[in-house]
């Protein structure tokens, strides 16, 4: 099963996976900055509507990094961190995820792979859940038009 939302692809491989793949009009070193650096991050990281309020990066392998988001119109916020297990710059990342309010149990890995072809670069990002029902309640949440909000943002400030 595929949906799109923009230029954003999403699929389901396995019971355990969602796949998320964006293109982006900019080299491979460049968007592998915006993922991991925290000034970067910062202007884009997330929907429209919130903002990346704490950021914290320790890129290397067992490093942690920490994420809280503040919403504009209520300020909601969200946070999440996890612990780089691999940093390959600028070709790939794997990490894991796990949010202070979860909402899925356990905790998602997540690999990102960087495929740089003609100056493009095509970002595909592997969330693996600790269960399929885990997974499907994701996939019951607006995560989807959410990372497309914030790939459009990452788009708009690579371009």
């Amino acid at each position: 099963m595929a949906n799109r939302t923009g230029e954003l692809t999403l699929t389901m491989p396995t019971e355990r996976e969602i796949v998320l793949t964006r293109v982006f009009d900019a080299r491979r070193h460049r968007v592998f900055d915006a993922l991991t650096r925290p000034e970067v991050l910062a202007r884009w990281h997330g929907p429209r509507g919130w903002s990346l309020v704490v950021c914290e990066v320790d890129l290397k392998p067992r490093g942690a990094y920490r994420f809280v988001w503040r919403r504009s119109a209520n300020g909601a916020a969200m946070g999440m961190g996890g612990v780089y297990r691999e940093v390959v710059p600028p070709e790939r990342l794997v990490q894991t995820e796990r949010f202070d309010r979860p909402w899925y149990p356990g905790e998602a890995v997540i690999t990102t792979v960087l495929a740089e072809v003609d100056g493009k670069t095509t970002l595909t990002a592997t969330l693996r859940y600790e269960s399929r029902a885990a997974r499907d309640l994701v996939l019951g949440t607006p995560m989807e038009d959410g990372v497309a909000e914030s790939y459009d943002k990452l788009a708009e400030l690579l371009g």
